[in-house]
Parts: C-alpha cells; structure tokens; sequence
C-alpha cells in the first residue's frame, strides 16, 4: 500500500463485533477477519456460533459470546473475556440495534422507547466504556458504530431515531476525546442494506427499484468495506466522523 508514515505496523489484532451474529454486523466481522484480525462475536443469536466457525475457516481464532448489550455487567466481562483470551482488544464495532416498534409517536410506549434506547444507545456506551481503557494501555484502538439517516426524524421510528441521532452526538465527542492517545472512534451510516431488518419490510418490487440515485440498496458486504478501513492501521486521520454508505441517497 502506499507509504503511511502514521501507519502503525499490520498486526493480527483482534476485535469484538457486537450484533455480530447478522446482517453488517456478521458481514463486518467476515470482512474484518480477511484481513488477519482475530473476532469475538458478541450476540444473543445462535448464529454466532456459525458465524465464528466461518471466521475459524479462514484461519483466524474465533469466540462467540453470548452477550446482552443492556447489562452493564455482561459487556464489562466481554471485553475482559476477550483479553483473557486473546491477551489484547484492538477493534469496536458496534452492529447490536433493533427498529422498534414503526408506528406514529402517540403508539409509541415508554417501555419501546427505553428498550430501544437500552439497546442502542446504552449498548454502544456500554461497550465504549469497557473496550477504551484496553485500547488507551496499549496506545492503538479502532471503535466503529452504525448509525442510520433515522437520526434526522424519522416520524414512525421516534425511538429508533432519538437512539441513532445520540448515537451520532457520542461518535463526534469520543472521536474527539482520545487522538492523541491513537485511539480513534467513528461510526458508518448506511442507507438500507440488504438485512434481515430491511428485507422483510418491503416488497421485492419495492426493493428491485427503491428509488435511490443508484438503483438499488447495499449488500451488508459493500458496508462492511467501509467498517473494515476504519478499523485497520490505514486509516491514519479519521476520528469523530460518521461516513456516508447510502449510494448517494443523501
């Protein structure tokens, strides 16, 4: 690759994917083992056992933890699990989130707004709080978060809005916090990838043709391209940004 001189040396670092086990989250973890990097899968999902044997087969070590991202307790473990293990933490990404509940505001419960929150928003804080002070010991950390354009008002996601539109707020304050110490945090904003949180809400005509300047919606896998740098020792200069994934969709 072309002379880095902020670059730091290619190592076969390791990272925790949480909501690893679907969707960008399995896909960014496939991506980001091609690269050499060892992966935890953090998840409440069966499939991360298989999605860890994937990682496995291409020649990476691979764990699946079953994790809840709401408990403080267990995202604290799962970081110092994956140091026991491994004997470092290099990558955050942060895939776990859920829509919630589509329906107009006055439909829209205290309880579905706390549990969305809890998950996205409370997750991510969570997992930052935990994974950092490793990165900051070691002088080298990569923290990613998908966000979503629902951040601007998205009038029957209320919920699911407000926990990305913070979660944008916490990428621009830590991405600013920690630079100098070479721990850089950013986050990816897809437009609709091809999920199973995307698929299942449209028809396939709807989804041959949505609309979009280019025609189509992504594969998880052309996200996961753009996770993969953010998280690798090529990127130099990228702190407290969030990076567009929405073929032009604004």
């Amino acid at each position: 690759m072309p002379y880095l001189r902020f670059a730091a040396p290619k190592e076969r670092r390791v990272a925790v994917i949480t909501g690893g086990a679907n969707g960008i989250g399995r896909a960014s973890a496939l991506r980001i083992a091609e690269e050499g990097r060892d992966i935890v899968i953090a998840d409440l999902s069966d499939k991360g056992e298989a999605v860890a044997a994937e990682i496995a087969a291409l020649g990476q070590r691979s764990l699946f933890i079953r994790t809840d991202v709401t408990d403080e307790a267990a995202v604290h473990a799962l970081m110092q699990t994956t140091v026991d293990e491994f004997g470092r933490l290099d990558i955050l990404v942060c895939c776990a989130g859920i829509l919630g509940l589509e329906a107009p505001f006055l439909e829209q419960s205290s309880a579905q707004f706390d549990k969305v929150l809890r998950i996205n928003l409370y997750g991510v804080y969570y997992a930052h709080q935990a994974a950092i002070p490793h990165m900051l010991r070691q002088g080298w950390g990569r923290c990613v978060t998908i966000t979503s354009g629902a951040r601007h008002a998205a009038t029957n996601q209320v919920p699911y809005g407000v926990s990305k539109g913070a979660v944008y707020s916490f990428i621009g304050a830590l991405g600013n916090a920690y630079p100098k110490q070479n721990v850089f945090v950013n986050g990816v904003e897809p437009g609709r990838a091809l999920t199973d949180m995307v698929v299942p809400r449209f028809t396939p005509e709807f989804l041959a043709n949505p609309g979009n300047p280019i025609g189509r919606y992504s594969d998880p896998e052309e996200v996961a391209e753009v996770v993969e740098f953010l998280t690798s020792e090529r990127n130099t200069y990228t702190t407290g940004s969030v990076w567009s994934v929405k073929g032009a969709s604004g």
